[in-house]
């Protein structure tokens, strides 16, 4: 990748128009800049997230198309019904906001590194800190077993990353996620690019200047006052 070729960006700069990003790969729009919370909540808005390796400068991107869930849409399968009713897991909001970035940042089984470096985890702490970014937890007993985090913003909420140790553990977290975001008058959740597993969950794929639109529209309306007032 020739970074020289993209938009460099300093952390006071405006970002560049978002018709200037790359269509390969898809939606790399600028390099540089910082991870301040000031900066990532500009970034955010505008449907703009970070996402690099730890030796790379910070890469900003914004794809094209754009993965995203209606909260009122979500889909629940029969099996993942099951494990609703069965009751096994214990949900929590912000109890241990670090221990799911942790998990999110750990090695998978189809890869060896990670693009949650110790920049993005004291980034979104700091985010966290500011009441910006949450994480709902997947207990069984007293282990942690699944979970998402990501930044909340007007009646947008902008997943970063899931995990789970157990069955259904990470689809449990953001089932529980979309239906407390629809009580709270959230409009949208932000799933950045296309996955199976979100598709599962009832993901659609729109155009990035729609998902722009409705950002300009939702990010500037205020979620219900009880919006995660039951952090632990």
């Amino acid at each position: 990748m020739q970074l020289k070729l993209l938009n460099p960006v300093a952390p006071q700069q405006p970002f560049p128009d978002s018709r200037f990003a790359l269509t390969e790969p898809n939606g790399l729009l600028a390099v540089g800049g910082c991870l301040s919370p000031e900066r990532l909540i500009n970034a955010y808005t505008q449907g703009i997230f970070p996402w690099y390796n730890p030796e790379e400068p910070i890469l900003w991107w914004t794809p094209d198309p754009r993965l995203i869930v209606y909260p009122e849409r979500v889909h629940i399968s029969r099996s993942l019904k099951k494990t609703l009713q069965k009751k096994h897991f214990r949900i929590s909001i912000d109890e241990n906001f670090p221990a799911v970035m942790r998990a999110c940042a750990a090695p998978r089984a189809e890869t060896t590194g990670t693009w949650i470096s110790d920049d993005i985890l004291n980034a979104y702490h700091k985010l966290h800190c500011l009441g910006y970014a949450h994480s709902i937890e997947t207990w069984l007993e007293d282990e942690l077993v699944g979970g998402l985090y990501g930044v909340a913003l007007g009646q947008v909420f902008f997943g970063e990353s899931m995990f789970h140790t157990y069955t259904d553990a990470s689809k449990v977290a953001f089932v529980t996620l979309a239906k407390l975001l629809q009580s709270w008058d959230y409009k949208l959740i932000d799933c950045q690019v296309r996955t199976p597993h979100l598709i599962s969950l009832g993901a659609e794929e729109i155009p990035r200047q729609q998902f722009v639109t409705l950002l300009a529209q939702y990010t500037s309306q205020a979620a219900a006052t009880s919006a995660w007032n039951l952090a632990g």
